[in-house]
């Protein structure tokens, strides 16, 4: 049947809609959290430019932690459990900090520590949700659910973004974070609505292998087959770069143009529009001119405007961090859908896990040492001269992409055999569809 007239996911599908809903306000929450928490560091603390880079570097740190091992235990379990105890643990750290702040006991130390452990929990979560998605959905819908879930997560960005400054300016940088506290007690209970179980994992399952062998097969998975790997060394160049401007953009737009809290928001949630952009465009563009190129159309094409970035200037010059944020976020979106879509369907289900926290640990990984760089850079060269640098390793680490067997097709292949640590993967469309997300 025609999805036409099946409907689309959000009116036919009851998990994927209470899915939808959770991730949606979990975006919400983290994009306030984005901007709540540097400027509390910035405007109640008195924080350097070092400082706010690392206290961004302390949320992705956990990725090269245990990131890996992560991987295999998701893969060894059920996955809803881990999203809802993640989730937890989550709404009780960020809910603490007001707490904190009210007791006298707010210092950079503290909210280091709060972004170190729910980094952690994220770490959980995300790998575990990637992993839970395929479960809930058939194949032929994962690549609307994508667009969906990437199209909202990029709507409630905005919105968080842009009421992250307003919150800040109104109630104060600290009491913002009880916005994302709310929107993870939203998300635990989307989660605990969802009516799919996945099937106990058997104790014979969880030691068919030692966890060493099990890291050991997700790394050689992106090791060996080309287009994993090419993803995942893209993934890591373009997150060095990334988190490398976006860790000092509010001290940039602070300190250097001169804006206030309030309208750094609504400038860094305009520039997050583009995302909205990119979720509408991936599947049409992909479909008109091939997934292989309009990956390269989404993450090389689109981000040569992050130039325009470092020339931000105040008055109408700010037009140019929108612009350049814009094209960022539309093409990195775009991308991330796509790429979601090619792994959910290349990879075998029982090692989805672990080519999740594999790649995460390999692309993620790098996002710490790009917020640490972006924090130095500032320091020693000047804040203006380290977006300059960072925002132009954008379209550089997109070469990547540019010259590799992507360049040399129309489409990423939508089943295959992957070599190294995976088997070969039947056609997803072949296979009895479990329910899934």
């Amino acid at each position: 049947m025609s999805q036409s007239l099946r409907g689309g996911l959000l009116r036919r599908h009851r998990d994927f809609r209470l899915l939808w809903c959770g991730e949606t306000a979990g975006k919400f929450g983290a994009s306030v959290t984005g901007i709540a928490m540097p400027l509390a560091a910035v405007s109640t603390l008195d924080a350097g430019t070092f400082e706010v880079g690392l206290l961004s570097a302390a949320a992705w740190a956990p990725w090269l932690v245990i990131g890996l091992p992560a991987g295999v235990w998701v893969d060894r379990s059920r996955r809803r459990p881990i999203m809802l105890a993640a989730a937890t643990v989550s709404l009780l750290l960020f809910a603490g900090v007001p707490v904190a702040a009210w007791c006298g006991w707010l210092s950079t130390g503290l909210l280091m520590a709060v972004a170190l452990l729910t980094g952690t929990a994220a770490v959980f979560f995300q790998t575990a949700y990637s992993a839970y998605l395929p479960s809930i959905l058939e194949p032929d819908d994962q690549s609307e659910g994508n667009a969906k879930l990437h199209g909202s997560a990029s709507a409630a960005q905005i919105a968080g973004l842009g009421s992250g400054g307003l919150i800040a300016q109104l109630a104060g940088a600290v009491n913002g974070m009880f916005a994302n506290a709310a929107t993870f007690l939203v998300s635990l209970l989307c989660l605990a609505g969802i009516r799919h179980r996945e099937p106990r994992v058997t104790r014979a399952e969880r030691r068919r292998a030692s966890l060493v062998g099990e890291v050991r097969e997700g790394l050689s998975l992106i090791a060996n087959d080309p287009w994993f790997r090419t993803q995942t060394l893209f993934g890591a160049a373009s997150n060095l770069a990334l988190m490398g401007y976006q860790s000092i953009q509010v001290v940039f737009l602070v300190r250097c143009v001169g804006l206030a809290p309030g309208p750094v928001g609504v400038l860094i949630a305009a520039a997050g529009s583009g995302g909205v952009a990119g979720a509408f465009a991936a599947r049409r563009v992909a479909d008109r001119i091939g997934t292989a190129r309009a990956t390269l159309l989404f993450e090389l094409g689109l981000p040569l405007f992050a130039l325009l970035i470092p020339l931000t200037v105040p008055g109408v010059g700010v037009l140019l961090f929108g612009a350049g944020g814009f094209c960022v976020c539309a093409g990195v979106v775009a991308g991330n859908i796509i790429k979601a879509s090619f792994q959910q369907r290349y990879c075998p289900p029982d090692l989805l896990g672990r080519l999740t926290a594999s790649t995460a640990f390999l692309s993620y990984g790098t996002i710490p040492l790009g917020a640490l760089l972006g924090g130095a850079l500032g320091t020693v060269l000047g804040i203006r001269t380290a977006m300059a640098i960072t925002t132009a390793g954008v379209p550089l680490a997109a070469l990547i992409l540019f010259f590799s067997p992507i360049r040399r097709t129309r489409d990423l292949p939508t089943s295959g055999r992957p070599t190294g640590g995976c088997r070969p993967s039947p056609d997803p469309l072949d296979e009895p569809v479990l329910p899934r997300h």
